[in-house]
């Protein structure tokens, strides 16, 4: 079963190695990695893994926490299975099909940022109307303007940001977490920006 594991470690040589190893004595391998926001001497990695059968995620985290200055931020199934997409392969994705780029990151933003779901919308009177969204989408929301890339309050299920596209607004959501960093935010800007721009050329 794949997991994914969001870590924070001591941004110096050597720490990666040290987790990579503790991993694998407890009984996980690693398919992947990401290196997410590097801040204050810290990094932030998102780690791919395989756990064996009857191995519990619990394992894991506790190895990796028992290491100095390591601590695991969030874990949990990772349901696109696969791989970790990269921003680079979205933009190759959406120039593949200019005409409908837009929909497109949508329909990726899932994979891209490990998130649940992802949803376009556009202004509907007073509210707010979905224009396109993938399957786990919610089909109602509440909001109020949004002018750059924010987290939303606290909800019951999701932890969501959102950000302007455009006329429209874009919304994913992770259940249960971890919460969106300002790396993760300046991404889904930068990435918004590219599919507005192939969009029209």
């Amino acid at each position: 079963m794949p997991y994914l594991i969001r870590v924070e470690l001591p941004d110096v040589p050597g720490s990666l190695g040290r987790v990579a190893s503790a991993i694998g004595e407890a009984g996980g391998d690693i398919e992947a990695i990401e290196i997410v926001e590097k801040r204050d001497g810290f990094a932030v990695d998102d780690v791919l893994l395989e756990i064996a059968p009857g191995t519990m995620p619990d394992s894991i985290v506790s190895a990796c926490s028992v290491l100095d200055g390591v601590s695991v931020l969030w874990v949990n199934r990772y349901a696109a299975g696969g791989n970790l997409f990269l921003d680079l392969e979205v933009v190759e994705a959406l120039t593949e099909d200019p005409a409908n780029a837009q929909d497109r990151l949508i329909d990726l933003l899932p994979i891209t940022f490990r998130v649940d779901w992802a949803a376009r919308l556009r202004r509907d009177g007073d509210g707010w109307a979905v224009a396109h969204a993938t399957d786990a989408a919610p089909t109602e929301f509440d909001l109020d303007e949004v002018t750059a890339p924010t987290r939303l309050p606290d909800h019951e299920i999701y932890v969501e940001c959102a950000a302007p596209f455009g006329r429209d607004l874009v919304l994913i959501g992770r259940r249960g977490g971890p919460e969106f960093l300002d790396s993760e935010l300046a991404r889904l800007e930068h990435l918004l920006g590219l599919a507005m721009t192939i969009s029209h050329a």
